[in-house]
């Protein structure tokens, strides 16, 4: 009965951090068989995630070529190989269809703090040392060219992605992303290089911002350092109500992003959760937060 349960709560599920390929790090399945596999499980929509590039015009080549049954979201990474900080890039990718830009991840300060040991995930073959991004200058004001991005994000009533930043650079990003009346904000796998605690997390959902907690921390190769409880302690921080469950799958020697939504869907089911707050966490309000059931977007009036 379990697996008919799943089967049923995959059906209209969203997943906002697809990591397909191709990629220069090694991935388990490309863009096109996890379009497929999310076709089978009767997903709504996927949105591909890559830390080196927007995918953006690979999903758009994809929605004209395969006229997918699925909705193809795609977002901008801030990273050194999108040119760091760059409006130029956000402004591309929006003219695209790009629904969210991420702060840096990468190439995120934060990041490279954690990386002194061993890079997490890293690519295929050596690359060129990351240059370590903040958005804060050294008396933790924000920088100009990121409130120009901001203001970009707004105009397009776009996601904003905490990426990779740091809680302390994440309070003035956020603080200054709602003056500039940017709307929707997301905070990516919070207690993973993050460092929010349930405290921050109650905060950052009281300000209106979606807890995103990754399936690859429960499902993947990194699933035995995280518990049932750990899973029920940071929906209870956020609320059901502002947590988002997404794959943050495709890599090699992982789950699928199918596989990682079944097995956490599995969890939130042995941990009580009904089948209403499940929906919420696997597609309602990450559909909310994209704004998949409003009305078209119009053009931008500068255009």
């Amino acid at each position: 009965m379990t697996d008919r349960r799943i089967d049923d709560l995959l059906v209209g599920a969203v997943d906002l951090h697809c990591h397909s390929g191709p990629s220069v790090m090694p991935r388990r399945l490309n863009h096109v068989e996890a379009i497929r596999d999310a076709e089978a499980a009767g997903l709504r929509a996927i949105l591909f995630k890559d830390h080196y590039y927007s995918v953006t015009p690979v999903a758009e080549l994809l929605k004209e070529t395969m006229n997918p049954k699925i909705q193809l979201l795609t977002g901008v990474p801030l990273n050194n190989t999108t040119g760091g900080l760059n409006p130029y890039a956000v402004e591309h990718g929006f003219k695209l269809g790009a629904r969210l830009v991420w702060m840096p991840t990468f190439s995120a300060a934060n990041h490279i703090r954690h990386s002194h040991r061993r890079q997490f995930l890293p690519t295929k073959d050596q690359m060129l040392p990351p240059r370590a991004l903040t958005v804060v200058d050294d008396r933790g004001a924000l920088l100009d060219e990121v409130k120009v991005i901001l203001d970009q994000i707004a105009q397009y009533d776009a996601i904003l992605s905490a990426g990779h930043l740091h809680i302390s650079e994440i309070w003035p990003l956020f603080a200054e992303a709602k003056t500039r009346g940017v709307k929707r904000l997301l905070v990516n796998h919070p207690t993973f290089l993050i460092g929010c605690g349930p405290a921050d997390m109650k905060e950052l959902a009281g300000m209106g911002a979606y807890l995103e907690h990754s399936c690859c921390m429960w499902a993947g190769v990194q699933g035995k350092n995280y518990t049932a409880d750990s899973l029920n302690q940071v929906i209870k921080a956020g609320g059901v109500d502002s947590t988002i469950i997404g794959s943050d799958l495709g890599q090699v020697g992982n789950p699928t992003p199918v596989e990682g939504f079944r097995h956490v869907i599995g969890m939130c089911i042995e941990l009580g959760y009904s089948d209403d707050d499940i929906r919420k966490m696997i597609s309602l309000n990450a559909s909310r937060l994209v704004g998949l059931d409003e009305p078209a977007r119009e053009q931008s009036a500068a255009e």
